[in-house]
């Protein structure tokens, strides 16, 4: 780092971030949002850097709180929003699996609104049986006494599933992230290509 530093000010007259510039294996460092991996021998694959993950996710929290009385509507409309942009950059990653699991916590997240905002008896009976769930099942979640995020787990997450949210105009990152890498593919430059 000593020997690069003199260089870039000394010979280039370049001024050098500190915070941002390290000297370190490729796996250790992150660049733009992204870091590198190698999977096995011979592979060198980008992927979201923790730092892009938690980032991603404090928005997804903020957009999903359920403490804002905002109407689901609105919510993936906003989400939807974000998410969209987000993905033009983020789907450079070569790894499907992260956005398989952010969309999944999303969900999770949603669901946990959408019972708090049920937060009476007979509008959780109404509600579950608007979902053509048997009366045992709508019976038991209603007079349930588990918190929104224990209930947004597990039963509702059957009930609230993919296909309900699709519905509902969420969009899905992983069909996003497919989408566009099959684009990239069909483009012919892989995910060197710009994002329009």
């Amino acid at each position: 780092m000593e020997s690069i530093r003199n260089f870039l000010q000394g010979r280039l007259k370049l001024k050098i971030n500190e915070q941002k510039s390290a000297v370190d294996r490729l796996w250790k460092l992150k660049f733009l949002g992204f870091s590198i991996y190698k999977p096995k021998a011979g592979t060198i694959l980008i992927r979201l850097a923790p730092q892009t993950i938690d980032r991603v996710k404090t928005k997804i929290r903020e957009l999903t709180s359920r403490n804002k009385p905002v109407s689901i509507a609105e919510r993936i409309e906003r989400l939807n929003a974000y998410l969209g942009g987000w993905m033009g950059y983020a789907a450079l990653a070569e790894t499907p699996s992260t956005f398989q699991n952010i969309e999944g916590w999303l969900r999770r997240r949603l669901r946990m609104c959408l019972w708090k905002q049920w937060k009476r008896v007979r509008t959780r009976y109404r509600e579950l049986r608007a979902l053509d769930l048997p009366e045992w099942v709508v019976h038991e979640f209603a007079n349930t006494r588990k918190g929104p995020w224990r209930m947004a787990h597990g039963s509702m997450n059957r009930a609230l599933g993919n296909a309900y949210w699709q519905s509902q105009g969420l969009m899905s990152l992983t069909e996003s992230y497919q989408s566009l890498r099959q684009t990239w593919r069909t483009a012919g430059c892989g995910p060197a290509c710009p994002v329009v």
